[in-house]
């Protein structure tokens, strides 16, 4: 029997993924104890799992050098790959937003030159431009979008907000919400097929696992 491997997205989602597997009874343990190691395995159950950037889960899984993985709504929408959203894990909640100026409150529609300041163009031209039916300048940023109102780099961003503190301190105000977003399981299209049973065998006992614990959508 040949593995099946999985794809873990580094950061938050990490304690909270392996949390969920070792629920289900499955082999965790290499990832307590630090090594170089990038692949862990439950010898038991045929699993493997390793750790990559949460842009990255996609990738991997979407060319099949993962069967499965767990990866951020927020991820998924901006990197558009083909894969199977199986399941929403309900974990690591919060909101894409577009943000800006209280003064901006209900008169998204009275600006005629947007500029967005964002982590997420993808998300904020199918918003804006599909959605909204308008035209945008997108402005990529790496770190602080907040800070890109403040200083007149742009009118509004699209980013992430779990309690909106951050926001809150800079005086800045959700102005629209794009999406809700949380953990999700995605599997690789010909991996469901060629490992139908065993992959739905592991889908089953995640999904009862989340309804034990009351996180299941």
């Amino acid at each position: 029997m040949r593995y099946l491997t999985v794809a873990l997205s580094k950061g938050r989602l990490t304690d909270l993924s392996i949390e969920l597997f070792e629920g289900m009874g499955i082999d965790c343990s290499g990832f307590k104890n630090p090594s170089r190691k990038l692949i862990f395995a439950d010898e038991n159950n045929k699993i493997k799992f390793f750790l990559v950037k949460p842009g990255d889960v996609p990738t991997y899984v979407e060319y099949g050098a993962a069967d499965l993985g767990v990866v951020g709504k927020d991820t998924l929408m901006e990197e558009g790959r083909h894969l199977y959203e199986v399941l929403n894990l309900g974990f690591a909640a919060c909101r894409m937003v577009v943000a800006g100026p209280p003064e901006l409150q209900g008169k998204l529609d009275e600006l005629n030159n947007k500029r967005v300041a964002t982590k997420y163009p993808r998300i904020a031209r199918e918003y804006f431009e599909h959605k909204r039916r308008e035209s945008i300048e997108i402005i990529k940023l790496n770190g602080s979008v907040e800070l890109a109102p403040l200083v007149g780099l742009s009118e509004v961003i699209v980013d992430l907000v779990e309690s909106g503190r951050t926001l809150k301190e800079n005086g800045l105000v959700i102005l629209d919400t794009i999406a809700d977003i949380s953990a999700r399981l995605v599997v690789n299209r010909v991996s469901m097929k060629m490992q139908s049973e065993r992959i739905n065998s592991l889908i089953d006992g995640v999904r009862r696992k989340l309804e034990e614990s009351g996180d299941g959508r």
